[in-house]
């Protein structure tokens, strides 16, 4: 069983139109901006991508964490005395990798995971432990490579799937990411990470009832994760549902409160519900806990700051 940080990180869509109206909205009233949002809505594209995770422990949406204890040299240096003492053991090299990689020094868990592997070139494990390594370094054609030599070797590796999938749909090679999420969802319908990162192409594709459906398997597979509600709720709004999406980011920020993209979009859905008050609220708190957030920031010109 790999190690909970090898699960792979989630993105959230960003709402898709207010970018659209932003330059008139100035000159029009709340009313007149609701009677102009229902007509970009129906035609809404998805314009990006936004980091949404942070350091919360929700489950399998999880980024790899710092965790600057599993660095420390205290740490490092038990792990280098079983080395020391099993100089022939790949798994005490992939362990003392993954320690690294927890911490952020992923040069040397690259180095760590290349000499395990040498030792034994089987571990499909230590595969995709480089491969969301490399990832983190945005070498990607590396991780795509690992992740696939993982799967060559167990070819019913899920986490490799996913990890592959997942960057191929960063990529928008949507088809080759559908292609891994399917395969992953074929063989195990209970797990979360594929319904919902397939869910985030179906949004990206403007196919929003598809990605609700899959953002609801995922979140009645791990309803303790934040990010399927964060981006079903992105999609109600894109569907003009703010009742439901209202609802879907509050659980968000009751899961996580210090998701500034939750807290953004739920402003979003206040406003679209004509509750400016609650928004500027909603807005002001996504901005506290992410300044550069454009979202809020275009809501509070909208709304005021009060």
């Amino acid at each position: 069983m790999l190690p909970a940080w090898l699960k792979e990180p989630e993105a959230a869509i960003l709402p898709p139109y207010w970018r659209q109206m932003n330059g008139m909205s100035n000159r029009l009233t709340l009313r007149d901006r609701m009677c102009r949002m229902r007509k970009f809505l129906p035609h809404a594209t998805l314009l990006g991508l936004a980091a949404v995770l942070s350091a919360c422990t929700t489950g399998v949406y999880d980024d790899v964490p710092t965790n600057a204890s599993a660095g420390s040299s205290t740490n490092i240096a038990s792990l280098t005395a079983v080395i020391d003492a099993n100089p022939n053991d790949a798994s005490a090299y992939s362990t003392r990798g993954i320690a690294y990689g927890q911490a952020g020094k992923l040069d040397k868990a690259v180095e760590d995971f290349n000499r395990a592997l040498q030792l034994n070139p089987q571990s499909y494990q230590t595969y995709a432990n480089r491969g969301l390594v490399y990832r983190r370094m945005g070498q990607n054609d590396q991780a795509v490579s690992d992740y696939t030599r993982a799967i060559n070797i167990k070819p019913d590796y899920d986490v490799a799937y996913v990890g592959r999938g997942n960057i191929y749909r960063q990529q928008g090679n949507y088809n080759a990411a559908l292609a891994d999420f399917n395969s992953v969802i074929t063989r195990d319908s209970s797990d979360a990470r594929a319904f919902y990162n397939r869910g985030l192409i179906y949004q990206a594709q403007n196919q929003h009832q598809r990605a609700i459906e899959d953002f609801a398997t995922a979140i009645g597979l791990n309803p303790k994760a934040s990010a399927p509600y964060i981006a079903r709720g992105i999609s109600y709004i894109a569907v003009n549902d703010p009742n439901a999406a209202f609802s879907d980011l509050s659980m968000a920020v009751n899961l996580d409160r210090d998701s500034a993209i939750a807290w953004a979009n739920r402003g979003l859905a206040q406003e679209m519900l004509n509750n400016p008050k609650d928004a500027r609220r909603s807005y002001t708190r996504a901005i506290t806990l992410d300044n550069s957030n454009k979202i809020a920031r275009e809501g509070l010109g909208r709304v005021g700051n009060g």
